[in-house]
């Protein structure tokens, strides 16, 4: 199993509407993308000061299936519209279960 996480930081201007269009588009991808097995996305819970917006915690059978996800045409869409607006910081790592 490889597991994918991004943590992402919002601009301080970016609207409710904004996340709220992110959370919609993201949860959509694994109906688009048979290479995800598991995917799981969240906004903070803002219990902690200074932490990331967001956080994405995706699942592939390989390194290669994340690769597939990674370039699909309809997540950079989602990455393009959605997310590269309203991104202020973003952190990631890739590593095998």
């Amino acid at each position: 199993m490889f597991r994918h996480v991004v943590l992402l930081q919002w601009t301080e201007d970016a609207t409710e509407e904004q996340r709220a269009e992110v959370a919609r588009r993201l949860s959509g991808l694994p109906d688009a993308i048979p290479e995800v097995r598991s995917y799981r996305i969240g906004h903070d819970a803002g219990v902690n000061e200074d932490n990331y917006s967001f956080a994405v915690v995706a699942d592939f059978d390989s390194p290669e299936d994340y690769v597939v996800y990674r370039d699909h045409p309809v997540h950079l869409a989602v990455v393009e519209e959605c997310i590269a607006p309203i991104l202020a910081d973003r952190a990631a790592v890739q590593y095998v279960l």
